[in-house]
């Protein structure tokens, strides 16, 4: 048993929360990092026990193109900011996981400088894979390399180069003994050498008692990653797309095969495959703009914290607010909050009410933690498990439906049960307890003992919560209008997939230039594709908006011609050079591959 097997996660993308500009000019610190202290007393007031924050380090940009591995982004504050917040957060019995971007650097990362300026004669140039001095890109660097999905601004470590090996794993032993974290979430996991993620597996075993290894996995078998050799967990992806579409849909049964298939791939034991459960991060839409019924958000959370894993809160979420994916920004995704803004939210706030007493059940019940999992009922909209450890049977229920439902379900050996929820009391009669479940709630019926913890009945009134919106109506946050991110709330699909949309969408520019520009835009798609990169920028960017709806694999090569090149708008101007690579490259599946790299 380690401190993560017990931990409940609070997750903040930092630049974003502290209001960091988007360009790092490299200048003189600010000490945006110091104005994040206060949010240590709220992850603990909420139930969290651990929080993962990053990235954090040097970088260009978005903080995944490190340019400094040993230096706090200069946009947060010095190094000497990160040991103060992180020795606070251990004062208040929180633990600290960092973003660890191990895959790729910045190119502005001195090995990557090196090879820029003494090009064969640089000592770094295997630091990197395939770095070719007779190619060429589109900052004109003349020579060429791989990169992460595409994308020439994340630089690939050659991961099977010692050197690499070595200096990353000095990385991890000078952040343990600088900032004195407790872990590290591996970026782009998904995409490592095992070879190499399990020689930072060594270091983490060697650096610190119980640090944890956490890595960033999409889709796949989980347990090629998590074992006694590679990681500790991974992001839990499977279970984040069904626990929003299997209540949009109305479709438990999603969920349960979902939890069934991963329990099994840990071979049916808690502790086989303990993985990261989380309902949106940074790089997915916010929970609440993906619910169709905002109500959800209750049995969603109820589920999320009764679950075999580790669960997750994303910063602001807990508010119940607003963020929709964009295809060119996720800026909305990573807003900048102010913590006085929801002062009053445990009181006032019914998601953040149910949020924070989750978090009290979660420390307070160990079957939730270490127990083994049982299906007892299941259909379409309701859904019974239990959750068994040391003779305790701790007993989930949800509801997805408007109305109430009852529940005959098994019971463990007590003679009473309670809800730690409502602080209903139910008698056990011949081994099986009768439950009324809310509609669109859920309950955690915690047997009556000697010792077991007061109960303390929350008030969320799931009426509140159960506004609908739609593609076309401005979302608002569940209770805080002020907080919401203005978006329009829409369903999401998994990281991978874009949602497509029958409707059509009008391109977003001025009237007067509106129906011009359209037609431009139309007589452009039937052009030959090296046509496209050389239109001005607002006709590339009106184009890619126009398709915005459209999956990737359904657009044609001039609209992902357009999609790429309005990415690259988004990082600073556009060159002939990188319109020259973009008109060169007419193959469907390379650009497909090219614009999903964009974060």
């Amino acid at each position: 048993m380690a401190w993560y097997d017990e931990a409940v996660f609070y997750h903040i993308y930092p630049l974003g929360l502290a209001g960091a500009p988007k360009d790092n000019s490299y200048e003189e610190p600010v000490h945006r990092l110091n104005t994040l202290l206060p949010w240590i007393d709220h992850i603990k007031q909420i139930g969290c026990s651990g929080l993962y924050i990053g990235p954090l380090f040097e970088s260009g940009s978005h903080g995944y193109d490190t340019t400094d591995y040993k230096k706090l982004d200069s946009r947060l504050g010095t190094n000497e900011d990160l040991a103060a917040f992180v020795k606070e957060c251990h004062n208040k019995g929180i633990r600290v996981i960092l973003d660890g971007v191990f895959n790729h650097t910045g190119r502005d990362f001195f090995a990557f400088q090196d090879i820029k300026k003494n090009r064969e004669n640089s000592p770094y140039k295997d630091w990197y894979c395939n770095v070719n001095f007779y190619g060429n890109n589109e900052y004109n660097d003349g020579f060429s390399y791989d990169n992460w999905g595409g994308y020439n601004l994340l630089v690939k470590l050659n991961q099977h180069n010692p050197a690499v090996r070595d200096y990353i794993c000095e990385v991890i032993r000078f952040w343990v003994s600088e900032f004195d974290i407790d872990g590290i979430r591996l970026d782009a996991a998904d995409v490592l050498d095992f070879g190499y993620m399990q020689a930072l597996r060594q270091v983490a075993n060697e650096v610190k008692p119980e640090f944890w290894l956490m890595g960033e996995v999409i889709h796949g078998d989980y347990i090629r990653w998590v074992n006694e050799g590679t990681l500790h967990s991974v992001t839990n992806y499977h279970l984040h797309k069904a626990l929003y579409s299997g209540h949009n849909d109305h479709n438990y049964f999603e969920i349960a095969h979902t939890v069934k298939r991963l329990y099994e791939m840990g071979g049916n034991r808690p502790d086989g495959l303990k993985l990261y459960n989380f309902v949106d991060n940074h790089d997915v839409e916010r929970i609440y703009t993906k619910l169709n019924n905002k109500a959800h958000f209750a049995p969603v959370h109820i589920l999320l914290y009764t679950l075999p894993g580790v669960p997750s809160i994303y910063y602001g979420s807990e508010f119940g607010i607003e963020g929709q994916k964009n295809r060119f920004s996720d800026e909305s995704l990573r807003p900048e909050l102010h913590l006085e803004d929801y002062k009053d939210a445990v009181e006032t706030n019914p998601c953040t009410r149910l949020i924070a007493a989750l978090g009290r059940i979660r420390q307070e019940t160990k079957a939730l933690d270490y127990g083994d999992y049982q299906e007892l009922q299941l259909t379409n909209r309701q859904y019974a498990f239990a959750r068994n450890y040391n003779g305790q049977m701790v007993v989930v229920t949800v509801n997805n439906d408007d109305g109430d439902t009852y529940m005959n379900l098994p019971a463990g050996n007590a003679a009473e049960y309670i809800g730690a929820l409502s602080g209903e009391r139910v008698s056990v009669n011949n081994g099986r307890i009768d439950v009324n479940v809310k509609g669109n709630y859920g309950e955690i019926w915690i047997p009556v003992t000697d010792g077991a913890p007061e109960v303390k009945p929350v008030e969320v009134h799931t009426e509140q919560l159960s506004q609908e919106t739609t593609p076309t109506q401005e979302a608002s946050s569940a209770l805080e209008p002020e907080a919401a991110a203005g978006a329009e709330a829409k369903q999401e699909q998994p990281q991978d997939e874009i949602p497509i949309v029958e409707k059509k969408v009008e391109v977003v520019v001025e009237d007067d230039v509106k129906s011009e520009l359209v037609e431009k835009v139309e007589k452009v798609i039937a052009q030959e594709p090296q046509d496209v990169a050389y239109l001005p920028v607002e006709e590339i960017v009106a184009m890619a908006e126009k398709a915005m709806y459209k999956s990737y694999e359904d657009m044609t090569v001039p609209e992902l011609q357009a999609s790429v090149l309005a990415k690259m708008a988004q990082n600073g101007p556009i060159n002939d050079q990188m319109r020259r690579s973009v008109a060169d490259n007419v193959y469907h599946d390379s650009l497909v591959n090219w614009v999903k790299s964009f974060r």
